[in-house]
Formats: C-alpha cells, sequence, structure tokens
C-alpha cells in the first residue's frame, strides 16, 4: 500500500469500512526486507524495520534533487551523493538510500532500484519509508518526473474529479516523442464517463502540477508541448493485466505500469492506445 500501491488506498478504505488497513511489510522479487513493527499506523505513514537476518543489506546514499514542494513529495530525482553504500547500522536518520541486498539464494550486492527514507531505528535496525522507484518516469528535455511526480499530479487533478463524485480507476503516462516538440500523455481510466468540460479541467491541473523546474521551464520556453490527457474505456487495465499474465508474470507481483515506452512496454502501449475513448490537450502554459 506504499509507491505505486499507494493510489488504491483511497479505494480500498472504501470496501473495508471501519476495519484497519495494514501495510504489513516491504518485499520485492528479489527478497524481503522489512516488516511493519507498527501496524496501527495509517499505510501512508508506514514504515519497516529492517530484518538484518534475512539478507546482507547496504544502502547507496543519495541526494535529492530539488523539487517543488519540499521535503520527499517534492523530489523529482535522486543521484548518488557517496560512491559506496554504507552498512545497515550506519544510515543516518531523514537521509535517502537506495536498497542493496546481498541473499541466500545468490544475489550480491544487487540493487533494488528503491528510493527509501530512514525514518528511525527499532533497536539498532533502521525503519525504512519506501519512497518512490528511483529510476525516471518522463524525460524529453532538461525535464525530470519521477514516479512520485506523476502521482502527485493525478491526485491533484483527481480533486476536479471528486467535485463530481468521479474518481481515476488507474492511470499511467508516455513521453511522446514522434513528433516536436515531444509532450507527456496521461491515461486515464475512470470509474464513470466524465463530462468534457470536466475532463478539459483535469487535463489543464495535470499539466499545472507538474512543477518540476525543467518541465516549467521547458514548458514556457516551448521545448516541451501541451500534456495531452487520454482517458481510455472501462476494464482497460484489466487488460494490461492479462496481457502480463499471457507473459508469465506472477499475478502477485503485479503492478500497473506508470510509464510505458515504445522500446520497453509497446504491448502495452498499444492496449493503451486502442482503448482511447477521448483525448485533451492542456490549454497555454503561462
Amino acid at each position: 500500500m506504499t509507491g505505486t500501491m499507494e493510489h488504491y488506498v483511497k479505494k480500498l478504505r472504501h470496501y473495508a469500512g471501519g476495519l484497519p488497513l495494514v501495510a504489513a511489510e516491504y518485499g520485492a522479487s528479489e527478497g524481503w526486507v522489512g516488516a511493519n513493527v507498527e501496524p496501527e499506523t495509517p499505510p501512508e505513514s508506514a514504515t519497516f524495520t529492517v530484518l538484518p537476518d534475512i539478507a546482507y543489506f547496504e544502502f547507496i546514499p543519495l541526494k535529492a534533487a530539488t523539487g517543488h514542494g519540499g521535503g520527499t513529495a517534492g523530489d523529482t530525482c535522486y543521484a548518488e551523493a557517496e560512491p559506496e553504500p554504507v552498512g545497515l547500522t550506519e544510515v543516518t536518520v531523514g537521509e535517502h538510500y537506495e536498497v542493496v541486498v546481498t541473499t541466500f539464494a545468490g544475489l550480491y550486492r544487487y540493487r533494488l532500484g528503491d528510493v527509501v527514507q530512514v525514518a528511525g531505528f527499532y533497536n539498532s535496525t533502521p525503519k525504512l519509508k519506501f519512497v518512490c522507484r528511483r529510476n525516471l518516469l518522463l524525460s524529453i528535455n532538461i525535464d525530470k518526473s519521477s514516479e512520485q511526480d506523476l502521482q502527485l499530479a493525478v491526485d491533484s487533478a483527481a480533486k476536479v474529479l471528486a467535485a463530481e463524485k468521479l474518481e481515476v480507476v488507474d492511470y499511467s503516462s508516455h513521453a511522446e516523442v514522434s513528433r516536436d516538440p515531444g509532450h507527456y500523455v496521461v491515461f486515464w481510466e475512470l470509474n464513470a464517463d466524465a463530462g468534457d468540460d470536466v475532463l478539459q479541467s483535469c487535463c489543464d491541473e495535470l499539466d499545472r502540477a507538474f512543477a518540476d523546474p525543467g518541465y516549467v521551464g521547458s514548458r514556457r520556453a516551448r521545448g516541451i508541448g501541451p500534456l495531452e490527457l487520454r482517458v481510455l474505456q472501462r476494464g482497460t487495465f484489466q487488460k494490461v493485466l492479462r496481457h502480463y499474465l499471457s507473459l508469465g508474470a506472477p499475478v502477485s507481483q503485479f503492478k500497473s505500469p506508470r510509464c510505458v515506452g515504445r522500446a520497453n512496454n509497446s504491448g502495452v502501449l498499444q492496449i493503451l492506445s486502442a482503448n482511447v475513448v477521448k483525448a485533451f490537450f492542456s490549454a497555454a502554459y503561462d
């Protein structure tokens, strides 16, 4: 219920009613990392205490780039601050790191690609807060927009839908560079039909909500074109799920791709593009 999956917490609360939601553990296909020793904490604030004997853990120090609001919510990318990773007990509270694991199954100093923040310690082992995946999602010019930047933009635009009692079921994105200038494309699947005026307002808000300095500067200089919002048929992301399962992916490890490209996700991009019912371009950028 953190990172990519945080988008679904609101809907889980709707179906759970008064039942508590617990983000129980932090793991990956490569192995487990930590457990939530404070299960009463809301999922958005959950931390995961590293299990020190389940693998050998190291942490690459990262430097957060300047973002659009201060703190982790505004970070758009991360760069290595030091060439060498530090050990489990050498991390600093408040700092950001990429997790590196050496496992009993044979992985040696494997970089998970996850950005975490050290929130404190439980006895002598660190408590980690998942921040985002390290790799960039969207980049056309000098812009660097991460998974978290996209999530914040979608959350901001979804407030326009909330006034109409509508919500975003799922979303993805694409950097469209087949024509000049390139532009961001955001795919939305909604729970019901929305009026064109509402969707146009959402499209405008999405564009304004990407506040990475590189994006803002490129939009103003027309180095990046107006953002495009493509609204999908209901059930489109179920087709994406079935596509991944047909390739042998386990359903327990499936995560909706937050960015699709022509090279690495061509099949998914074809599914999304074939199910577009409406498209909108954002207004002129001030």
